[in-house]
């Protein structure tokens, strides 16, 4: 930062999201801003979202899609940034998009344009951006923070840490900067873990899904907390899908999950009213017409390997009634998840309890900010972190 000015009202550690969204506001509102990447390139997250277009936002945003111990925390910046007003900047910079399922928008083309827009958007607010500064150290001095790096010294009054989790760390991003932060100046941190993530097995169950790898079904997967009904991946090393991503929020190790195989179905009657129309129907008959052929053989072999191609008409009612239960009860429990590595955000993270709801700033430190994933403020999967990104930045930003 040799080249830079040494004062700025306003310093955004972490070029992503939130960090530029914030860096944007605070820009348009006249302030001097320095926006510090520690890695190569700034919204490296934004770019590789979505497939690489970017499902930047939902359509059906509220505070129930977010994990948070204060449930009422997220509505403030909800409601100052909507989806509604990421949309319309979308469209004013002429970038096609689409809705998928559940309301989640993505581009068109490519995440590409988000991070040229956010990036067209900083310069022309004033922002100075800096790519492949690690800050070393904060310290506090006469109501200004000062910040030390490799590249030189530089201060200001308000200083946003925008840093992220710890997902992905192969993006060279995740450090952990902003706990440490958050620590230093006396706000408390709630235990991280990788969340929006994939499930693996072990065992028996580890060796099932392997050979399974690639077979895709609706289903519906939960917890005691929470149930989602959308599709599972089987894979070489467990499961995964939007349905075990959504649940693995709620998720914790040692817990089992249960699945239903058959969310679509009536069980145990649809399987005792074949029985009545259509007796001489075999249970891997049912299962084939019902399930993925590879899935149907596989769970006829560990279940029923003796007994799946009997005649219907030869089950008792409870019997069928025991089967129905193993296709809509499948209980197992997963040996962890695949960890930050492949994990789309990271659950936990600095206390929202020290953090004003509506400007995100710490509440017994003034001046300092948290804004996106670093917040222990945890989205659904759908475009909603996104969204979290862009309403906590945009509140700080206009604080700052």
């Amino acid at each position: 930062m040799s080249n830079t000015k040494k004062a700025y009202d306003v310093i955004v550690l972490g070029a992503g999201a939130a960090g530029m969204m914030c860096a944007w506001q605070a820009g348009l509102r006249g302030r001097s801003v320095l926006l510090l990447e520690v890695s190569n390139k700034i919204g490296k997250k934004i770019l590789m979202s979505g497939g690489g277009r970017c499902n930047f936002t939902n359509l059906d945003v509220s505070a129930e899609h977010f994990i948070c111990d204060n449930p009422h925390f997220v509505k403030s910046a909800l409601s100052q940034y909507t989806p509604t007003d990421f949309i319309a900047l979308v469209e004013a910079h002429e970038i096609a998009y689409h809705e998928k399922a559940h309301g989640q928008l993505f581009c068109d083309q490519s995440a590409k344009q988000i991070v040229a827009m956010l990036t067209g958007l900083c310069d022309a607010a004033g922002v100075t951006t800096k790519l492949n500064v690690e800050v070393q150290e904060v310290a506090q001095q006469d109501g200004s923070y000062r910040l030390s790096s490799q590249q030189g010294n530089v201060s200001c009054r308000s200083l946003v840490v925008a840093c992220g989790g710890l997902s992905i760390p192969t993006l060279g991003g995740a450090t952990g900067m902003g706990y440490h932060l958050a620590r230093q100046f006396g706000l408390a941190v709630n235990e991280t873990e990788a969340s929006l993530v994939p499930f693996t097995l072990s065992g028996h169950w580890h060796e099932f899904a392997s050979a399974l790898s690639g077979v895709a079904l609706p289903v519906s997967v939960s917890v005691p907390a929470k149930a989602f009904h959308e599709n599972m991946l089987f894979t070489h090393r467990g499961l995964s899908g939007p349905a075990i991503l959504q649940l693995s929020n709620y998720w914790y190790l040692g817990e089992p999950i249960s699945i239903n195989l058959l969310p679509e179905e009536r069980l145990p009657d649809s399987l005792i009213k074949q029985k009545r129309v259509a007796p001489n129907t075999t249970l891997a008959a049912f299962l084939q017409g019902k399930l993925p052929k590879s899935l149907a053989g596989a769970i006829l072999q560990h279940w029923w390997p003796d007994s799946g191609s009997k005649p219907l008409q030869q089950w008792t009612d409870q019997a069928l009634t025991k089967a129905a239960a193993h296709l809509s009860d499948w209980e197992i429990t997963p040996s962890g998840t695949e960890g930050y590595r492949t994990a789309e955000v990271t659950r936990g993270g600095v206390d929202v309890a020290g953090i004003s709801s509506k400007t995100m700033e710490a509440n017994a430190q003034p001046g300092l900010y948290f804004i996106g994933e670093v917040l222990d403020v945890t989205g659904h999967l759908g475009g909603y972190n996104f969204q979290w990104a862009w309403s906590s930045g945009y509140a700080a930003g206009q604080r700052v």
